[in-house]
């Protein structure tokens, strides 16, 4: 019996090569005169904010640039941007870039609209006002924010990766066009793509997930298995470059209403202590997560395996669903991904702070389809480690 859901999508998804050019027509349709874009200084070194900068003059939009998002966006950074928006009288905002700055756009645009302070939002306190339209445009395939209702920002204060949650938050627009992604280098490559590999699992086995969610999320896990390893070998194989942009916003969308898992609760304290890239912290906990989690959803961890090419004709429900780690570790390897927490600069006598970080992450916890208890998080940990 199907059960009872709700879907909550972007109002308009445009993709293929090429459609960033519709960024000046889809900001007109908004009727507003001033726009604010919010970056990073690698898509500006890129050459990128021209593809987006060009077609807005043309258009005679103004567009006022925020180019100051770091990975793992600080709340101090979101504040800045902020004033600036402030300042410029920024009614539109497009978020450029990877998911922090699109991340980023939509806290600003969150605290454009919503009183502060934005350490209320990161703790839990409900939006009560949308925010500005919000244009996203990703340059890489991973986090697929462009198509999400969450925020995630560092709170400094407590060193903690703390997110907000809305359907307001998710853009109005989403342009995803993988031509602005063939200029990822490799590791950005690998890590944004097993990013999207972890949100398409967590999604699948999601104690949420339900029919949409799953056929979104199986099919972005059989494209991840077949496009991560020429994605990353050469970022000029379009082909490749394009499925993977694919991949992403679908498992976007199915995260966003099906939600992650153990995986992201205990990611996020490492980039909020740590400041690990977000997708090679998912890549290296993915395998042990699933194997923790493998007695919870065996029917699942095996269709798992089957879309990635694994054989499990005439295997036990157990062994098929090992497949699947197994296959997912390989793949974690063969893009270059380090296998161990303690080759990206974390350090031991942290696990157990982060281990109760983790279990403070209630709503990837409460998806979890395995229940946890923090000595289990820890251990998880020190096998990472």
């Amino acid at each position: 019996m199907v059960k009872t859901f709700s879907l909550s999508l972007p109002s308009s998804l445009i993709f293929g090569a090429g459609v960033v050019e519709a960024v000046a027509e889809k900001a007109k349709e908004f009727g507003k005169s001033k726009v604010l874009i919010i970056t990073d200084k690698g898509v500006v070194g890129a050459g990128l904010l021209e593809k987006v900068l060009t077609p807005l003059e043309k258009a005679g939009v103004q567009a006022h640039i925020f180019d100051q998002i770091e990975p793992n966006p600080r709340d101090q950074t979101v504040l800045k941007a902020l004033e600036f928006a402030k300042k410029k009288k920024c009614e539109l905002i497009i978020g450029l870039g990877g998911g922090s700055p699109i991340d980023g756009a939509k806290a600003v645009g969150a605290l454009l609209t919503n009183p502060g302070p934005l350490q209320d939002y990161l703790r839990g306190t409900a939006l009560k006002n949308p925010p500005p339209p919000l244009i996203a445009i990703p340059t890489t395939s991973g986090t697929g924010s462009e198509v999400t209702q969450f925020s995630v920002v560092t709170d400094t204060e407590r060193s903690f990766k703390a997110g907000m949650a809305s359907p307001m938050l998710i853009p109005k627009v989403a342009i995803v066009d993988p031509s602005l992604m063939e200029s990822m280098p490799a590791p950005l490559a690998a890590a944004t793509g097993m990013d999207a590999l972890t949100h398409a699992v967590e999604a699948f086995v999601s104690v949420n997930s339900q029919e949409f969610s799953d056929a979104l999320a199986l099919h972005a896990i059989r494209l991840i298995g077949g496009f991560l390893r020429p994605s990353v070998a050469n970022g000029a194989n379009q082909e490749a470059r394009s499925q993977m942009a694919m991949a992403s916003t679908l498992a976007g969308v199915a995260f966003s209403n099906a939600g992650v898992g153990l995986v992201h609760a205990m990611a996020h304290p490492l980039g909020g202590r740590f400041d690990v890239p977000h997708g090679v912290a998912n890549a290296i906990l993915l395998p042990p997560v699933m194997r923790f989690n493998l007695i919870a959803r065996l029917e699942k961890f095996g269709q798992v395996a089957e879309v990635l090419g694994e054989k499990v004709e005439g295997l036990s429900a157990v062994d098929a669903g090992k497949r699947a780690v197994e296959a997912i570790s390989q793949l974690s390897a063969d893009v270059g991904i380090p296998p161990r927490l303690s080759e990206v600069n974390v350090k031991a006598e942290g696990l157990a702070q982060m281990a109760e970080d983790a279990m403070n992450m209630k709503r990837a916890m409460g998806a979890n389809p395995r229940v946890t208890r923090q000595e289990e998080v820890e251990k998880l940990y020190r096998e990472a480690f």
